[in-house]
């Protein structure tokens, strides 16, 4: 997860009537658009395509980004309130929640909202009304129609697979509020930070990593949880080994280090607890493969197996985010054009960093 600070926290084509079944893999329609996978699947799909690696071969050209934690912000929600299908989504939500979730997006207090438990599934509701906000717009539903690949910052990849009409919004919105109390549960068992070093590349980064971890016991080593963009990238670890990390970031060259709000050192070993949890949880939840490639952040690969999908979904949270490389890859591949739904302009910053010339809009709601 990162903040504004730290970088952090369908189809293009119609192929015509394309089989629901392909290689006892079941491609479904989604509430989120209006049409099925194009891509290059088409009723023969090629050995030695697997139930996994439908999207193997994927060409993206459109693109919607979901943000993650760290981007929420007080008044968050207030612009969705005009557009009656955005504005539902809460009223569902409050429902699943059990409180007036919109209430503290809008009004906050801000110490609320920023909590895990809160800003998780505030963010995820958010982002999805920002689809809506859009489809109400004049071409706003071509522009979704045109999307064949979608991905989300560590909590937004929830967001990306619920677009992609991988779950339902409903159980989407279960998933993150157990997410969410899961994590903070698990930061609350031990003591652990955050801290985003800017201004060095990942390699002396990890330098930077272990010349902390040479001074701290086990308990507190640190690693490098997020792989934001160049020059930017957030550590997760013990207090004591980011306090570490701080102290001898300046005898490395970093240009500063900021401590994130976070409760604790997510994306490492530290958010263990939370992996039972969310493994149950997903087993009793319905996912499909996705109508559309999904990129993963611990691989930064598509995944179209549902069965894959929930044991990436759970290694998730104790496994680095892959962001630079997911938007490299689709930058690499040919991208043009990219959105960003929901608050903040974190991932706008980020392309744009590491492609000026990168196309990219945001919707907010």
């Amino acid at each position: 997860m990162a903040s504004a600070t730290s970088c952090a926290l369908m189809p293009s084509v119609f192929l015509g009537k394309i089989p629901r079944h392909i290689s006892g893999t079941s491609l479904p329609r989604s509430t989120w658009g209006s049409r099925v996978v194009s891509m290059s699947v088409s009723a023969r799909i090629p050995e030695p395509l697997t139930a996994d690696t439908i999207f193997k071969d994927y060409k993206p050209s459109c693109a919607f980004l979901f943000p993650g934690q760290g981007a929420q912000t007080v008044g968050m929600g207030a612009a969705a309130q005009s557009v009656p299908a955005a504005a539902e989504l809460y009223n569902k939500a409050n429902d699943i929640l059990g409180f007036n979730l919109l209430d503290v997006c809008i009004n906050g207090p801000k110490e609320k909202l920023d909590s895990t438990v809160i800003s998780q599934p505030a963010i995820y509701v958010t982002s999805l009304a920002a689809v809506e906000v859009l489809r109400a717009r004049d071409g706003g539903q071509d522009i979704i129609n045109s999307v064949d690949v979608t991905c989300g910052l560590s909590l937004g990849e929830y967001t990306a697979l619920a677009f992609a009409g991988s779950f339902s919004f409903e159980d989407g919105l279960k998933l993150v509020k157990l997410r969410g109390e899961a994590m903070q549960d698990a930061a609350d068992a031990a003591s652990s930070a955050m801290v985003s070093v800017i201004g060095l590349d990942s390699e002396k980064v990890q330098l930077l990593c272990d010349a902390a971890n040479d001074e701290v016991d086990e308990n507190n080593k640190v690693h490098i949880a997020n792989f934001l963009c160049p020059g930017n990238y957030a550590v997760s670890g013990g207090v004591k080994g980011v306090e570490a990390v701080e102290a001898k970031a300046k005898s490395f060259k970093a240009r500063m280090t900021v401590r994130l709000a976070v409760a604790g050192a997510f994306h490492t070993n530290f958010m263990e607890p939370a992996v039972s949890r969310l493994e149950a949880a997903l087993a009793e939840t319905e996912i499909i493969t996705p109508r559309i490639p999904v990129i993963s952040n611990v691989d930064a690969k598509p995944h179209s197996d549902p069965e894959a999908i929930k044991k990436i979904l759970a290694r998730q949270v104790t496994s680095p985010v892959q962001w630079e490389l997911t938007m490299k890859t689709l930058l690499d591949r040919g991208l043009k054009k990219s959105f960003e739904l929901g608050p903040g302009k974190v991932i706008a910053g980020i392309i744009k960093r590491m492609d000026k010339s990168a196309n990219i809009d945001n919707i907010g709601a």
